[in-house]
């Protein structure tokens, strides 16, 4: 048979399981099969052709379909955090790399122009911050601003300031991802900004151990926040393939995904600057465990695990194939 055949014959077919879904398992099931005997014979017949590669693709996604839904009598919570936010990342791992790097760009902007011009700092952080800081320095307790107030009504307005950033940063997105790119740059430029308030003093090193207890949650849950935003406005500008409501409706559940799964991240980076970052002067192994632990957690559950996750999805469907 012809490609050209092959394709006519069942191309309403791919489309119908590419753009509705069956949320059945049987006809899932069924559907995996089909794509499972059509990939066979594509690979045989045509197999550096493009609908090869399109019914693969096809086949993993229902694939991951039904590797989410089965094992229902499982616990959701448990099967969400070890399986649909991992692979909903990995997903986007690309998007989340493109967040990553708008950080750091935005973060060496405002270092290094305040490094030039250290009004800069003033006019990013205000005075009154610049000179709070300064004294503290000044009586040798540089990050004594952490050590005020009481924990837990700290906690709670810290836990609920970083929640509506990112949900604001998230929401923003539909707008072709344009003010989740400003928020972000922004929040990022003052970071970089409050970093060479320290390291004009010396304490470059002593801000990346003290800050870093709360700041490596706090800004994973902003990158990725950046990285849903971004996502939503990227399936409404680029559908692909499909319909661009229809886009736009898998990009919000995709979104809503990841900042679900952040909401325990911010309240934790909440937490850790309410109660832990406050012990730097007294208890500096602790914070210190906290950075190595915190950064190890980040680089395992939202690089590694969902790299491993993804190849694993693969590997069982090749052996569908066989």
């Amino acid at each position: 048979m012809r490609e050209a055949l092959f394709i006519k014959k069942n191309k309403d077919r791919w489309l119908r399981i590419q753009q509705t879904p069956s949320a059945d398992p049987d006809e899932m099931a069924s559907d995996f099969t089909q794509l499972v005997n059509d990939l066979a014979y594509a690979k045989t017949f045509y197999p550096a052709g493009k609908v090869t590669q399109y019914i693969n693709s096809q086949a993993s996604k229902v694939f991951l379909d039904i590797y989410r839904n089965k094992k229902e009598e499982s616990n959701r919570i448990v099967h969400y955090w070890k399986y649909d936010l991992p692979l909903t990342i990995r997903k986007h791992h690309r998007v989340a790399l493109f967040s990553f790097a708008i950080f750091l760009i935005f973060f060496s902007i405002g270092f290094f122009t305040s490094m030039q011009d250290e009004e800069i700092v003033r006019s990013i952080l205000g005075d009154s911050y610049v000179d709070m800081t300064q004294e503290n320095i000044a009586r040798g307790n540089p990050f004594g601003v952490y050590e005020g107030g009481t924990p837990f009504y700290n906690f709670m307005g810290l836990m609920i300031h970083n929640i509506k950033v990112d949900m604001l940063i998230f929401v923003s997105g539909i707008f072709a991802g344009a003010p989740s790119l400003y928020i972000e740059g922004n929040n990022a430029i003052m970071v970089g900004t409050f970093d060479y308030l320290f390291y004009q003093h010396g304490l470059g090193l002593d801000f990346w151990l003290v800050v870093f207890v709360h700041g490596t949650l706090e800004m994973t849950a902003l990158i990725l926040s950046a990285s849903a935003g971004f996502i939503l406005g990227k399936s409404y500008l680029f559908p692909g393939t499909i319909r661009r409501l229809d886009s736009l409706k898998q990009g919000a559940k995709d979104g809503v995904k990841i900042m679900i799964g952040l909401l325990p991240v911010s309240a934790m980076a909440a937490f850790f600057e309410a109660y832990v970052t406050r012990l730097y002067n007294d208890a500096a192994v602790i914070t210190t465990l906290v950075v190595v632990l915190s950064l190890l957690f980040v680089i395992w559950y939202f690089v590694v695990y969902p790299i491993r996750l993804g190849r694993r999805s693969r590997h069982l469907i090749n052996e569908e194939e066989i």
